[in-house]
């Protein structure tokens, strides 16, 4: 189905959002449109599909270096840091794009909702719900916008005022803007961690509109797959989560666990073939929980994607560990076109400190899986998210979850810090850990992926791999993975354009100047 002609009208708040039918997207052509992402594959999935929709109305990426009418960035809010890279990066564009129409939307947008709308510049903030109907906010707000700068510039006509710069222009339409009541509820976590309205509700910040529903009103589900200017294609299976783990703020900001049908999906992986892709990760917030809202299951999910024989490759982003079926991994130790390819979120290798996180597994269950998936494939990449410096992470429990792993047969691991967020069950954990600690603990983590890692290539090289290529520049080294992820690099001298999106085999060299992958051997 065409993105621009799904025949439905939503209402938030006060206001009536227009058909797609309706819209007229005149206004709109010509126009440039600047993007940027935080975050996580499913956000750079989802930018990807706001810009398709864009495009279709005409409106078509800035180059670098050209000023953008439209900025949009999609936030993150996993972390305090994530927080901040937000916040610079909305300053950022509105200094670069001196009166664009910025519009926010991403997690951060739905758990700060107004907070963003202050920031100066900002146009329109949407929230986890409303982003799923994007242009007709944007064409709403932008008419509205329109309409109150036709308004200053006949009274300042009239009364033969002095020209308005830009800036005292942005300002008198802002100040205009706020004279208008009820444009959309808005969120925030209490104290308790739950959903609440703001004691402002329905009002509009002098700086822009913001439309973001408590988090149990949260239903639909945006449809992405789009791959931006990367060659694999990024398909959304799931959103939201259920899991509600005492140190995380995801469950608030994308609501709860919903998925579209298999059929849907099927169809878009087709429609991605005929594009010309080549491979497909799954993505999501949990995808596991797939199914949940249609009774199906991931697994199903996985058989039928298996089926579209156009595709060559699927990867899987990650998977919680509990819900990692010991069939799923059967099953695509044998399937067609699931790689070698396994990303598994750890967060803590000590049972206290996962039970103190409320994850649902221990670490005998996290071993067991492991074990599994190299007993059915031993040549499988596995990739694993730990978190360190979490409230109640002691010394001793830290060193167990270092000897787990040291003693765990993975390839690489995502190391993060813990960052204390606002109205978590986790800060009720009296013991909390330092930043120089924090520090410490990510060194040593880092450390021991890099030696995992670079053992994993290392056991490779001289191997025989089939390898998708991505574009590079003229004159640059082109990159991609193996089947088992295995990160190579094909050198200026042979690169080769013909070779972009195309599934090559190559002999595995030894490493790259960066050691950050294998180079092609000549």
């Amino acid at each position: 189905m065409d993105i621009l002609h799904c025949p439905f009208t939503y209402k938030t708040g006060r206001k009536k959002i227009k058909d797609l039918n309706m819209i007229d997207s005149s206004a709109f052509q010509g126009k440039k449109a600047a993007y940027y992402t935080l975050g996580c594959k499913l956000n750079f999935s989802e930018t990807s599909t706001f810009a398709k929709m864009l495009e279709q109305m005409g409106v078509t990426p800035a180059k670098q270096g050209e000023q953008a009418d439209i900025c949009l960035i999609n936030t993150c809010s996993v972390t305090e840091v994530a927080d901040h890279k937000c916040r610079q990066a909305i300053h950022r564009m509105a200094r670069s794009n001196p009166g664009a129409f910025i519009i926010v939307t991403g997690c951060y947008a739905q758990l700060k909702a107004e907070t963003v709308a202050s920031i100066d510049g900002v146009d329109l903030v949407l929230g986890s719900d409303e982003k799923a109907n994007l242009i007709q906010y944007l064409s709403q707000a932008w008419e509205e916008r329109d309409n109150t700068t036709a308004e200053i510039n006949e009274s300042t006509i009239k009364s033969k005022a002095k020209d308005l710069t830009p800036d005292s222009d942005r300002d008198a339409i802002k100040a205009k803007a706020s004279e208008s009541p009820g444009k959309g509820e808005i969120s925030e976590i209490s104290a308790k961690g739950d959903i609440v309205e703001n004691s402002g509700k329905g009002e509009v910040s002098k700086q822009g509109q913001f439309f973001a529903k408590k988090t149990k009103n949260i239903r639909s589900f945006a449809p992405s797959c789009s791959r931006g200017n990367r060659t694999r294609y990024f398909l959304k299976v799931q959103d939201g989560c259920d899991y509600f783990c005492t140190y995380c703020t995801i469950p608030f900001a994308r609501g709860f666990s919903r998925s579209p049908s298999i059929a849907s999906l099927v169809e878009q992986a087709r429609q991605a073939a005929a594009e010309g892709g080549k491979e497909i990760v799954l993505t999501g917030v949990n995808i596991g929980d797939f199914g949940k809202n249609t009774g199906e299951t991931f697994l199903d999910l996985v058989k039928a994607l298996d089926q579209v024989e156009e595709i060559a490759r699927y990867r899987i982003s990650s998977l919680e560990p509990d819900l990692l079926s010991d069939e799923l991994i059967a099953y695509c130790a044998q399937s067609r076109a699931f790689m070698p390819h396994f990303h598994i979120p750890l967060q803590s290798g000590s049972d206290e400190v996962l039970r103190l996180m409320h994850r649902r597994y221990d670490t005998a269950l996290f071993a067991h899986k492991i074990h599994l998936i190299k007993k059915y494939m031993p040549d499988a990449f596995i990739g694993v998210d730990v978190m360190t410096g979490t409230r109640g992470e002691t010394p001793e429990l830290f060193e167990e979850t270092f000897q787990f792993l040291k003693n765990l047969d993975v390839s690489q691991l995502h190391v993060f810090p813990y960052s204390e967020r606002p109205g978590t069950a986790a800060l009720k954990i009296p013991y909390k850990v330092n930043d120089k600690d924090k520090k410490e603990r990510c060194h040593r983590l880092l450390t021991l992926s890099d030696e995992k890692t670079k053992a994993f290539y290392s056991s490779f090289i001289g191997q025989t791999r089939t390898v998708l290529f991505e574009k590079a520049p003229k004159g640059k080294a082109m990159h991609g993975f193996t089947d088992n992820y295995i990160r190579v690099e094909l050198p200026p001298a042979i690169a080769d354009p013909a070779l972009d999106n195309e599934l090559t085999t190559v002999t595995l060299g030894n490493f790259n100047a960066k050691g950050d992958a294998l180079r092609v051997e000549n």
